[in-house]
Protein backbone atom coordinates (compact mmCIF):
# COMPACT_ATOMS: atom_id res chain seq x y z
CA UNK A 1 0.00 0.00 0.00
CA UNK A 2 2.86 2.33 1.15
CA UNK A 3 4.20 2.03 -2.32
CA UNK A 4 1.02 2.38 -4.20
CA UNK A 5 0.68 5.67 -2.07
CA UNK A 6 4.51 6.46 -3.16
CA UNK A 7 3.68 5.93 -6.40
CA UNK A 8 1.07 8.12 -6.81
CA UNK A 9 2.30 11.09 -5.26
CA UNK A 10 5.01 11.16 -7.80
CA UNK A 11 2.62 10.82 -10.23
CA UNK A 12 0.55 14.03 -9.11
CA UNK A 13 4.37 15.90 -8.56
CA UNK A 14 5.05 14.95 -12.18
CA UNK A 15 1.35 16.69 -13.21
CA UNK A 16 1.61 19.77 -11.37
CA UNK A 17 5.14 20.91 -12.19
CA UNK A 18 5.42 23.13 -14.79
CA UNK A 19 7.05 22.19 -18.04
CA UNK A 20 10.91 23.43 -18.58
CA UNK A 21 10.94 26.32 -20.68
CA UNK A 22 13.76 25.53 -24.00
CA UNK A 23 16.69 27.12 -23.92
CA UNK A 24 17.11 27.92 -27.32
CA UNK A 25 14.85 29.35 -29.57
CA UNK A 26 13.72 27.73 -32.82
CA UNK A 27 12.61 29.11 -35.67
CA UNK A 28 11.43 27.60 -39.26
CA UNK A 29 10.30 28.67 -42.62
CA UNK A 30 11.17 30.07 -45.39
CA UNK A 31 14.19 29.07 -47.50
CA UNK A 32 14.91 32.67 -48.44
CA UNK A 33 14.90 34.13 -45.41
CA UNK A 34 17.21 31.35 -43.65
CA UNK A 35 20.66 32.74 -44.89
CA UNK A 36 19.15 36.14 -42.92
CA UNK A 37 17.79 34.41 -40.20
CA UNK A 38 21.05 32.16 -39.62
CA UNK A 39 23.72 34.96 -39.92
CA UNK A 40 21.22 36.87 -37.30
CA UNK A 41 21.11 33.44 -35.37
CA UNK A 42 25.29 33.32 -35.53
CA UNK A 43 25.27 37.04 -34.15
CA UNK A 44 23.22 36.29 -31.53
CA UNK A 45 24.82 33.34 -30.25
CA UNK A 46 28.14 34.89 -30.49
CA UNK A 47 27.79 38.40 -28.85
CA UNK A 48 24.93 37.65 -26.09
CA UNK A 49 24.35 35.02 -22.87
CA UNK A 50 21.96 33.41 -24.88
CA UNK A 51 21.79 30.19 -27.11
CA UNK A 52 22.60 30.11 -30.99
CA UNK A 53 18.87 29.90 -32.14
CA UNK A 54 17.81 26.28 -34.44
CA UNK A 55 17.07 27.81 -37.73
CA UNK A 56 15.21 25.22 -40.35
CA UNK A 57 14.35 25.64 -43.81
CA UNK A 58 11.12 24.30 -44.27
CA UNK A 59 9.19 26.52 -46.17
CA UNK A 60 6.66 29.15 -46.04
CA UNK A 61 3.81 26.90 -46.21
CA UNK A 62 5.41 24.25 -44.05
CA UNK A 63 6.91 26.57 -41.42
CA UNK A 64 3.14 28.16 -40.92
CA UNK A 65 2.22 24.51 -40.54
CA UNK A 66 4.27 24.37 -37.41
CA UNK A 67 4.29 27.74 -36.20
CA UNK A 68 0.40 27.84 -36.06
CA UNK A 69 -0.07 24.10 -34.68
CA UNK A 70 0.61 25.04 -31.13
CA UNK A 71 1.75 26.60 -28.19
CA UNK A 72 4.58 25.78 -25.70
CA UNK A 73 7.99 24.20 -26.16
CA UNK A 74 7.04 21.78 -28.64
CA UNK A 75 6.29 24.31 -30.81
CA UNK A 76 8.28 26.76 -32.84
CA UNK A 77 8.51 30.48 -31.67
CA UNK A 78 9.11 32.09 -34.90
CA UNK A 79 8.42 31.75 -38.39
CA UNK A 80 10.61 32.84 -41.35
CA UNK A 81 7.90 33.99 -44.04
CA UNK A 82 9.03 34.96 -47.66
CA UNK A 83 5.13 36.41 -47.84
CA UNK A 84 2.60 37.58 -45.59
CA UNK A 85 0.79 34.94 -43.71
CA UNK A 86 -2.41 34.31 -45.29
CA UNK A 87 -6.20 34.78 -43.80
CA UNK A 88 -6.16 30.66 -43.33
CA UNK A 89 -3.57 30.56 -41.11
CA UNK A 90 -4.39 33.09 -39.34
CA UNK A 91 -7.31 31.06 -38.50
CA UNK A 92 -5.70 28.14 -38.08
CA UNK A 93 -2.93 29.93 -35.14
CA UNK A 94 -6.29 31.07 -33.81
CA UNK A 95 -7.70 27.37 -33.43
CA UNK A 96 -4.85 26.14 -31.90
CA UNK A 97 -4.01 28.77 -29.37
CA UNK A 98 -1.56 31.15 -31.33
CA UNK A 99 -3.52 34.13 -30.79
CA UNK A 100 -0.89 37.21 -30.78
CA UNK A 101 1.59 37.25 -33.29
CA UNK A 102 3.79 40.07 -34.12
CA UNK A 103 4.44 40.76 -37.68
CA UNK A 104 8.19 42.06 -38.81
CA UNK A 105 9.46 43.02 -41.94
CA UNK A 106 12.66 42.44 -41.92
CA UNK A 107 13.28 44.09 -45.87
CA UNK A 108 12.59 43.45 -49.54
CA UNK A 109 13.81 40.32 -51.88
CA UNK A 110 13.52 39.88 -55.94
CA UNK A 111 12.76 36.83 -57.54
CA UNK A 112 15.00 36.06 -60.30
CA UNK A 113 15.56 33.90 -62.88
CA UNK A 114 19.01 33.03 -63.34
CA UNK A 115 21.39 30.28 -65.46
CA UNK A 116 24.69 30.06 -65.66
CA UNK A 117 27.62 32.30 -66.78
CA UNK A 118 28.53 30.36 -69.59
CA UNK A 119 24.97 30.47 -71.28
CA UNK A 120 23.36 32.63 -73.27
CA UNK A 121 21.73 36.17 -70.99
CA UNK A 122 18.07 36.14 -71.41
CA UNK A 123 15.72 39.05 -71.50
CA UNK A 124 12.45 38.14 -70.73
CA UNK A 125 8.64 39.38 -70.04
CA UNK A 126 6.45 37.96 -67.77
CA UNK A 127 4.10 37.35 -70.26
CA UNK A 128 7.07 35.01 -72.32
CA UNK A 129 7.94 33.26 -69.23
CA UNK A 130 4.01 32.15 -68.61
CA UNK A 131 3.94 31.12 -72.32
CA UNK A 132 6.82 28.71 -71.52
CA UNK A 133 5.78 27.46 -68.27
CA UNK A 134 1.95 27.30 -68.10
CA UNK A 135 0.19 23.91 -68.82
CA UNK A 136 -2.31 25.81 -70.99
CA UNK A 137 -1.57 28.71 -73.47
CA UNK A 138 -3.68 30.41 -76.07
CA UNK A 139 -3.01 28.69 -79.64
CA UNK A 140 -4.74 29.99 -82.56
CA UNK A 141 -7.19 32.35 -80.62
CA UNK A 142 -8.25 29.18 -78.05
CA UNK A 143 -6.56 27.72 -74.96
CA UNK A 144 -4.82 24.56 -75.31
CA UNK A 145 -2.28 22.10 -74.15
CA UNK A 146 1.03 24.38 -74.02
CA UNK A 147 3.46 23.44 -77.27
CA UNK A 148 6.35 24.74 -76.86
CA UNK A 149 9.25 22.74 -76.53
CA UNK A 150 12.02 25.98 -77.15
CA UNK A 151 12.82 29.59 -75.73
CA UNK A 152 12.75 30.32 -79.61
CA UNK A 153 9.31 28.65 -80.21
CA UNK A 154 8.15 31.76 -78.14
CA UNK A 155 9.73 34.30 -79.22
CA UNK A 156 12.52 33.96 -82.84
CA UNK A 157 14.19 36.20 -80.71
CA UNK A 158 15.11 34.17 -77.85
CA UNK A 159 17.61 31.44 -77.76
CA UNK A 160 16.81 27.71 -79.28
CA UNK A 161 16.86 25.95 -76.45
CA UNK A 162 14.90 24.16 -74.31
CA UNK A 163 12.89 24.99 -71.74
CA UNK A 164 13.84 23.54 -68.68
CA UNK A 165 13.44 25.28 -65.11
CA UNK A 166 13.57 24.38 -61.69
CA UNK A 167 11.81 26.01 -59.35
CA UNK A 168 10.26 26.07 -56.14
CA UNK A 169 7.25 23.83 -54.74
CA UNK A 170 3.98 24.86 -53.92
CA UNK A 171 4.29 24.98 -50.09
CA UNK A 172 7.25 27.47 -51.12
CA UNK A 173 6.64 31.15 -50.15
CA UNK A 174 8.73 31.78 -52.99
CA UNK A 175 6.46 29.88 -55.65
CA UNK A 176 3.47 31.92 -54.11
CA UNK A 177 5.29 34.78 -55.11
CA UNK A 178 6.37 33.88 -58.49
CA UNK A 179 2.83 33.22 -59.24
CA UNK A 180 1.50 36.18 -58.15
CA UNK A 181 4.06 38.59 -59.47
CA UNK A 182 5.23 36.59 -62.60
CA UNK A 183 2.39 33.82 -64.13
CA UNK A 184 -0.56 36.30 -62.41
CA UNK A 185 0.86 39.05 -64.18
CA UNK A 186 2.00 37.24 -67.52
CA UNK A 187 -1.21 35.83 -68.34
CA UNK A 188 -3.25 39.12 -68.31
CA UNK A 189 -1.42 40.15 -71.49
CA UNK A 190 -3.81 37.68 -73.47
CA UNK A 191 -7.58 38.47 -74.12
CA UNK A 192 -8.05 34.40 -74.77
CA UNK A 193 -7.58 34.13 -70.77
CA UNK A 194 -9.08 37.88 -69.99
CA UNK A 195 -12.01 36.03 -71.69
CA UNK A 196 -12.44 32.77 -69.51
CA UNK A 197 -14.30 32.85 -66.16
CA UNK A 198 -13.02 33.76 -63.03
CA UNK A 199 -12.34 30.13 -61.44
CA UNK A 200 -10.86 29.12 -64.94
CA UNK A 201 -8.89 31.93 -65.62
CA UNK A 202 -7.24 31.17 -61.90
CA UNK A 203 -6.64 28.05 -63.26
CA UNK A 204 -5.27 28.76 -66.71
CA UNK A 205 -2.46 31.52 -65.24
CA UNK A 206 -1.51 29.34 -62.52
CA UNK A 207 -0.90 25.83 -63.18
CA UNK A 208 2.48 24.76 -64.34
CA UNK A 209 2.74 22.34 -66.96
CA UNK A 210 4.03 18.82 -65.83
CA UNK A 211 5.40 17.57 -69.26
CA UNK A 212 9.56 18.02 -67.59
CA UNK A 213 9.67 21.92 -68.98
CA UNK A 214 9.18 23.16 -65.17
CA UNK A 215 10.56 20.70 -62.60
CA UNK A 216 9.79 21.47 -58.67
CA UNK A 217 13.18 20.69 -56.98
CA UNK A 218 12.81 21.30 -53.17
CA UNK A 219 12.66 23.68 -50.72
CA UNK A 220 16.50 24.39 -50.37
CA UNK A 221 17.61 26.76 -53.12
CA UNK A 222 20.79 25.62 -53.28
CA UNK A 223 19.93 22.34 -54.75
CA UNK A 224 18.70 24.57 -57.93
CA UNK A 225 22.04 26.52 -57.80
CA UNK A 226 23.55 22.58 -58.05
CA UNK A 227 21.13 21.98 -61.19
CA UNK A 228 21.97 25.19 -62.64
CA UNK A 229 25.82 24.26 -62.63
CA UNK A 230 24.96 20.40 -63.69
CA UNK A 231 22.89 21.41 -66.82
CA UNK A 232 23.92 24.98 -67.90
CA UNK A 233 21.31 25.43 -70.15
CA UNK A 234 18.49 25.49 -67.43
CA UNK A 235 17.19 28.04 -65.40
CA UNK A 236 16.29 28.07 -62.09
CA UNK A 237 13.63 30.01 -60.15
CA UNK A 238 14.56 31.56 -56.37
CA UNK A 239 15.39 34.47 -54.43
CA UNK A 240 17.68 37.02 -55.23
CA UNK A 241 20.02 36.34 -52.20
CA UNK A 242 20.99 33.19 -53.68
CA UNK A 243 22.13 35.29 -57.41
CA UNK A 244 24.39 37.69 -54.77
CA UNK A 245 25.55 34.41 -52.90
CA UNK A 246 26.66 32.56 -56.49
CA UNK A 247 27.41 35.38 -58.60
CA UNK A 248 30.58 34.13 -59.22
CA UNK A 249 28.67 30.85 -61.38
CA UNK A 250 25.10 32.68 -62.28
CA UNK A 251 23.32 35.48 -64.27
CA UNK A 252 20.17 36.87 -63.47
CA UNK A 253 17.81 37.05 -66.67
CA UNK A 254 16.31 40.56 -67.17
CA UNK A 255 12.95 41.35 -66.72
CA UNK A 256 11.24 43.77 -69.07
CA UNK A 257 15.12 44.71 -70.02
CA UNK A 258 15.85 45.16 -65.69
CA UNK A 259 18.14 43.05 -64.78
CA UNK A 260 17.88 41.71 -60.82
CA UNK A 261 20.35 43.93 -59.27
CA UNK A 262 20.53 45.13 -55.76
CA UNK A 263 19.87 48.74 -56.56
CA UNK A 264 17.18 47.97 -59.26
CA UNK A 265 15.11 45.94 -56.30
CA UNK A 266 15.96 48.70 -53.49
CA UNK A 267 14.13 51.27 -56.13
CA UNK A 268 11.65 49.34 -57.50
CA UNK A 269 12.63 49.21 -61.03
CA UNK A 270 12.69 45.33 -61.26
CA UNK A 271 9.07 44.37 -61.45
CA UNK A 272 9.88 40.93 -59.99
CA UNK A 273 10.16 41.74 -56.18
CA UNK A 274 8.51 40.89 -52.58
CA UNK A 275 8.60 41.97 -48.51
CA UNK A 276 10.52 39.25 -46.74
CA UNK A 277 9.00 38.73 -42.85
CA UNK A 278 9.32 37.15 -39.61
CA UNK A 279 6.53 36.28 -37.33
CA UNK A 280 7.05 36.06 -33.09
CA UNK A 281 4.54 34.02 -31.08
CA UNK A 282 4.02 36.64 -28.42
CA UNK A 283 3.23 34.13 -26.06
CA UNK A 284 6.30 32.57 -25.91
CA UNK A 285 8.39 35.92 -25.41
CA UNK A 286 9.42 35.89 -21.77
CA UNK A 287 9.01 31.98 -21.53
CA UNK A 288 12.16 30.63 -24.31
CA UNK A 289 14.89 32.84 -23.25
CA UNK A 290 16.25 35.38 -26.21
CA UNK A 291 13.29 36.09 -28.42
CA UNK A 292 12.69 39.62 -27.68
CA UNK A 293 16.68 40.33 -27.88
CA UNK A 294 16.73 38.03 -31.02
CA UNK A 295 14.06 39.88 -32.96
CA UNK A 296 15.82 43.57 -31.75
CA UNK A 297 18.88 41.92 -33.18
CA UNK A 298 17.23 41.34 -36.43
CA UNK A 299 15.59 44.94 -36.88
CA UNK A 300 18.82 46.81 -35.35
CA UNK A 301 20.68 49.19 -37.63
CA UNK A 302 23.62 46.77 -37.44
CA UNK A 303 21.65 43.97 -38.72
CA UNK A 304 18.99 45.56 -41.33
CA UNK A 305 20.24 48.85 -41.74
CA UNK A 306 21.64 50.32 -45.36
CA UNK A 307 25.09 49.43 -44.17
CA UNK A 308 24.40 46.37 -42.32
CA UNK A 309 25.75 42.66 -42.34
CA UNK A 310 22.34 41.49 -43.71
CA UNK A 311 22.82 43.70 -46.92
CA UNK A 312 26.04 41.88 -47.62
CA UNK A 313 24.05 38.82 -47.50
CA UNK A 314 21.56 39.78 -50.10
CA UNK A 315 18.49 41.28 -48.60
CA UNK A 316 17.32 44.97 -49.49
CA UNK A 317 17.23 46.92 -46.60
CA UNK A 318 13.50 48.83 -45.90
CA UNK A 319 13.65 52.79 -46.44
CA UNK A 320 14.92 54.42 -43.37
CA UNK A 321 11.64 55.59 -42.31
CA UNK A 322 9.81 52.25 -42.58
CA UNK A 323 12.49 50.35 -41.12
CA UNK A 324 12.04 52.75 -37.93
CA UNK A 325 8.32 51.71 -37.83
CA UNK A 326 9.28 48.24 -38.57
CA UNK A 327 11.59 48.50 -35.58
CA UNK A 328 9.06 50.15 -33.14
CA UNK A 329 6.47 47.17 -33.65
CA UNK A 330 8.74 44.62 -33.25
CA UNK A 331 10.74 45.83 -30.21
CA UNK A 332 7.32 46.45 -28.63
CA UNK A 333 6.09 42.92 -29.72
CA UNK A 334 2.86 45.26 -31.06
CA UNK A 335 0.18 41.75 -32.39
CA UNK A 336 -1.24 42.11 -35.58
CA UNK A 337 -4.43 42.90 -35.40
CA UNK A 338 -7.55 41.17 -37.70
Amino acid sequence: MKLILAIAALALLAVAAPATAREQIRIVGSSTVFPFATAVAERFGRTTAFKTPVVESTGTGGGFKLFCAGVGEGHPDIANASRAIKESEVKSCAENGVTEITEVKIGYDGIVIANAKNAPALNLTVAQVWQALAKSVPVNGRMAANPYKMWSDIDPSLPAEKIEVFGPPPTSGTRDAFVELVLDKGCAAFAEVEALDADTKKAACQTVREDGAFIEAGENDNLIVQKIEANPRSLGVFGFSFLDQNADKLQGSAIAGVAPTFEAIADGSYPVSRPLFIYVKNTHVGVVPGIADYVAEFVSERAAGEDGYLADKGLIPLPEAERKEVMHRATTMTPMTN
